[in-house]
């Protein structure tokens, strides 16, 4: 398994870094009192207080150079500017923390990884595109290509894959094996996934015949599999049941985000 990303550490943590000033933006234009589309039951302050606990957590886990797990702080009961305000200070942290850190950091993961720095920033970067994504659809319709630039979302499509699905966190399952193919039409990267009763698995090879294909451009396609977008965002041949299998069990926390 490859864990290697195609994106630079640096451009993790600008990316992270206009994420999360985008989220607050948006958050701030809605109202902490808004309806959050992609996140069922949550309203602009549930995702800011998660937001900015995520945030503060990896900061320190990454500035204290913590190797073992710690588990994050309780939510905050701030509201309003006051909380609006702690969001942009855990995410200057956060992003302060990873800039100042060395190239041979050592501190824990949740998965294993050859760098921990480059891990960190990677997976920040994407919670906090896919939680801006959230904030946005408290405003209206995602514009998908508007949010996720193609080549980052190509390399979040890769951890998500790669890492994320490759571990027995993974509940996508079939009985049967199956093969899930995922084609973006702007920057030309496919993904064949072999589902099975084991853990997801990223073929080497594209090629061959694939029983469901989902196509589109790649930030729709990332924010699809992150399952902020319905099926119909993109196109979807072959046999559909393993789309909606995607979308009932890929879900990391067990919740889901319809």
């Amino acid at each position: 398994m490859d864990t290697t990303s195609t994106v630079s550490t640096g451009t993790h943590i600008d990316a992270l870094e206009a994420a999360g000033t985008a989220l607050v933006e948006a958050a701030a234009t809605a109202g902490l009192d808004a309806e959050v589309a992609t996140c069922p039951g949550w309203r602009v302050r549930h995702l800011l207080r998660h937001m900015t606990k995520v945030h503060r957590w990896a900061a320190a886990t990454v500035s204290g150079r913590r190797t073992s797990y710690h588990p994050a702080g309780a939510d905050t009961e701030l509201d309003g500017d006051a909380l609006l305000a702690y969001v942009r200070e855990g995410h200057a942290l956060l992003v302060d923390a990873l800039r100042d850190a060395p190239e041979d950091l050592e501190c824990w993961t949740f998965l294993p990884v050859p760098s921990p720095l480059a891990f960190w920033a990677r997976r920040q970067a994407y919670e906090t595109i896919v939680h801006r994504a959230d904030a946005a659809s408290a405003l209206g319709p995602l514009d998908a290509p508007g949010l996720v630039d193609p080549a980052l979302a190509a390399d979040g499509i890769d951890e998500l894959l790669s890492v994320f699905h490759s571990h027995d966190l993974s509940h996508v399952r079939t009985e049967r094996p199956r093969t899930l193919r995922v084609r973006a039409t702007d920057t030309g990267r496919v993904w064949s996934v072999r589902l099975s009763p084991r853990a997801p698995l990223v073929l080497p090879s594209t090629e061959g015949p694939a029983d469901c294909e989902l196509c589109g451009p790649t930030g729709r396609l990332f924010l699809l599999l992150w399952n902020r977008l319905p099926q119909d965002a993109v196109t979807v041949t072959g046999d559909t049941s393993l789309a909606r299998l995607w979308r009932e069990k890929s879900p990391l926390d067990g919740s889901r985000r319809d």
